[in-house]
């Protein structure tokens, strides 16, 4: 059972007004070269604004999970715009690639822990690159959040040790611990039962209106769309619905 969300996640850090944190214009995308060259995205047109709780749908190749990584930064954007936090991404530099990188949190369908950690090293690692501030206060940011998700007992527990679902809340921890100004998400709830799925879901609904973080979440999971802002479907590389 998760608990309840605390204090220390549910701080309002006093962000501001400031420009929609995603916007895509005329995104369109192939992957391949030469004769195998096939197109995955058309048109893209998308604004997602702050705090908003956005879930991408469609049927297994839509472009879903095409658009989710290429807004953030683990692709390349080479037709079209796509801003992120006020920066365009297209043609881009690595350097900036990485500084956006550092205000956004995954969570992937395959939770892609480091064996060899235990749970609050897992959680740890995304707060080291943030720096020596970060690290100071590591062991509080990350028991808590993981005691927040129902690991309180297994804090030292090597992934090998962990349940699919334990494995995933502890990947869920390590987006979140660094505050992360959005939030991209890929199956998230697809290794965890009803009630622990929604719980996670509700923490993200959560954060968005209290500290106004954004979610990006793409997701097969019908028990969790009533707690969404917006459902965006896909079809064949397009947007064919968004409905709020």
């Amino acid at each position: 059972m998760i608990a309840s969300p605390a204090s220390h996640l549910m701080t309002e850090p006093g962000r501001g007004q400031r420009a929609a944190p995603i916007a895509v214009q005329n995104l369109d995308y192939w992957f391949g070269q030469g004769e195998a060259r096939k197109q995955a995205l058309y048109d893209v047109n998308l604004e997602i604004e702050r705090g908003e709780l956005v879930i991408l749908m469609g049927p297994s190749g839509s472009g879903k999970t095409t658009l989710l990584t290429l807004v953030g930064c683990l692709r390349e954007v080479h037709e079209g715009s796509v801003r992120l936090l006020g920066k365009e991404l297209n043609s881009a530099s690595e350097e900036l690639l990485v500084a956006c990188r550092r205000q956004v949190g995954f969570i992937f369908q395959a939770h892609n822990l480091h064996e060899s950690l235990t749970a609050m090293q897992n959680v740890r690692m995304a707060l080291e690159v943030h720096g020596p501030a970060a690290m100071r206060n590591w062991y509080e940011a990350s028991s808590h959040l993981l005691r927040l998700l129902g690991l309180g007992e297994r804090l030292d527990y090597l992934p090998g040790n962990l349940s699919g679902g334990q494995k995933q809340r502890v990947a869920i921890a390590r987006a979140l611990v660094g505050n992360p100004e959005i939030v991209f998400a890929d199956e998230p709830t697809a290794a965890l039962d009803k009630e622990s799925g929604y719980q996670v879901v509700k923490l993200l609904k959560d954060l968005g209106r209290v500290r106004q973080t954004t979610t990006l979440m793409v997701t097969h999971d019908n028990r969790i769309l009533n707690l969404a802002d917006r459902i965006i479907t896909m079809e064949d590389g397009r947007i064919v619905q968004d409905e709020r």
